[in-house]
């Protein structure tokens, strides 16, 4: 995506954009850029193909929602905004500039909303929606009423998107396809720097400098947060500073503004220590566990801190913080086993994510029910995906979701479960989204934990597993909604952003 060709913020305004449609409403990111505009009071209309829960929301808040795709869907209808998943030749795409509407990428429509607010971006490689929500809470609890577009859902708030009435804004930057690039930010916070996405950047270096292009779009009576624990973040912050620019950085690094000590994590959450300007800022406490999960809330210390905000606010929102869905989200326990969502499906986050589960699982087994995301990241990284897999003591493995995108020969998780490093009883590679339930069912036992981990369909299958495990008992799943396979391991989709 040429970001060149795209309204920078600052231009337009929510209002000006009128009646508005947005192909793919049923996405996380397109419903909670729908549920801004809708709290704001603008008329919004979306299209979609299956029914995703955030559906009934925007109902309920007076959007109008299309089961279709079609040319009448856009009747009445003054801008079109799309995703990155949306292709140019969509029937909606086509007809909206066939009538001469105003048509936005989500991330301009998402800009012009901004106009005339103190933006705090989070980008980053991994961490950028719980980062987002820390710093929202944080904002929240101090008084301010940011509005904020986060990349998830709030655990227990059940919102990703929000019209405040202060002067605040918090969005998830989104690095993946440039478009990050647009944002015009007072505060610019970068967790880490990693090669991802490299199918748009094409290296490492390529994809630093665009982490460089975008603080440097930072205001400059604002700041650059990044951090010192980070190779990446430290390097940029090493070339932010030789250009004269306001960088603070945080981590358990020495030299780090914002200085972590004494960082423990446990099943019962993560604590530390923080000091800045030779000020200690007392005790940091999360109610989930973690080390990232407590570099993460350094961040937001560290934003509420030069904000002028009490940290009190701070410690008291960090200290309540319920997570985040699909972001170490407990789903539920069936016959003695806990389990457990997770969004990752970067090596890194997997990682960090699976050393975190197993804290969890204390003297039970990890099993990790996995369904990777995007074909050239899977071949790319194959074998530090297959590493990071290594962790598990069971591993299901679903084919690679990879929507629009064409398997080359001896690509996908056939040829990834052949690299992980488990003995061959313990893993296996299922080709139907039915049997990874039965698996799992089969392989664990009381006091496993089980995680189903990667691409967004997985989420869906977290009732399936309670379940097929309760039904060996003889029990069934209370309160629970099974969903099946509507997206399923195929990679079929509707088209929502």
């Amino acid at each position: 995506m040429n970001t060149a060709q795209f309204t920078p913020a600052g231009t337009l305004t929510a209002e000006d954009l009128g009646r508005i449609h947005l192909i793919g409403v049923g996405g996380v990111g397109m419903s909670g850029l729908a549920r801004l505009f809708l709290t704001r009071g603008l008329p919004v209309s979306g299209s979609e193909l299956r029914e995703w829960p955030s559906l009934a929301g925007l109902r309920a808040l007076g959007g109008t929602i299309h089961m279709t795709h079609e040319a009448s869907n856009l009747d009445g209808v003054d801008t079109v905004v799309y995703s990155s998943a949306i292709p140019q030749d969509h029937l909606e795409m086509v007809e909206a500039r066939r009538r001469g509407l105003r048509v936005l990428h989500r991330s301009e429509a998402l800009a012009a909303a901004m106009t005339g607010r103190r933006v705090v971006a989070v980008a980053g490689t991994h961490g950028k929606t719980t980062t987002t929500s820390m710093v929202t809470m944080v904002l929240q609890q101090a008084g301010t009423d940011p509005s904020f577009v986060i990349g998830g859902e709030i655990s227990e708030v059940g919102s990703g998107a929000h019209h405040g009435t202060g002067e605040h804004f918090v969005v998830e930057a989104d690095e993946s396809d440039r478009s990050f690039l647009i944002y015009r930010p007072y505060v610019s916070i970068i967790t880490n720097i990693e090669a991802d996405h490299l199918n748009t950047y094409g290296d490492l270096a390529n994809l630093e400098a665009a982490f460089a292009e975008f603080a440097r779009l930072t205001d400059p009576d604002g700041f650059i947060i990044t951090c010192a624990d980070d190779a990446g973040g430290r390097r940029l912050a090493e070339t932010l500073r030789a250009e004269g620019r306001r960088v603070w950085t945080y981590g358990e690094a020495a030299d780090a503004d914002l200085r972590l000590s004494g960082m423990a994590s446990s099943a019962r959450g993560v604590r530390y220590l923080a000091e800045i300007e030779g000020r200690s800022l007392g005790e940091i406490r999360l109610p989930i566990p973690g080390r990232h999960m407590g570099l993460n809330s350094a961040s937001a210390v560290l934003a509420a801190y030069l904000l002028g905000l009490p940290v009190e606010a701070a410690e008291v929102a960090l200290g309540a913080f319920p997570g985040v869905r699909r972001r170490f989200e407990r789903k539920g326990v069936a016959d003695g086993v806990l389990i457990y969502d997770e969004y990752a499906y970067h090596p890194t986050s997997m990682t960090l994510a699976l050393q975190t589960l197993r804290e969890v699982a204390g003297d039970g087994r990890l099993i990790v029910v996995f369904q990777p995301y995007r074909l050239y990241r899977t071949r790319d990284l194959q074998a530090e995906i297959a590493a990071a897999l290594g962790i598990a003591d069971e591993l299901v493995l679903l084919e690679v979701f990879g929507p629009g995108e064409l398997r080359q020969p001896g690509e996908g998780s056939a040829a990834l479960i052949e690299v992980v490093p488990l003995d061959a009883a313990h893993k296996v590679f299922v080709d139907s989204w039915d049997d990874a339930p039965v698996e799992v069912a089969r392989r664990a036992r009381s006091g496993d934990v089980v995680v189903t981990m990667g691409a967004p369909p997985i989420s869906l299958m977290g009732d399936q597993l309670l379940d097929a495990l309760l039904a060996r008992t003889g029990g069934a799943a209370a309160g629970t909604t099974a969903l099946g396979p509507a997206v399923g391991p195929d990679g079929t989709a509707s088209a929502a952003g």
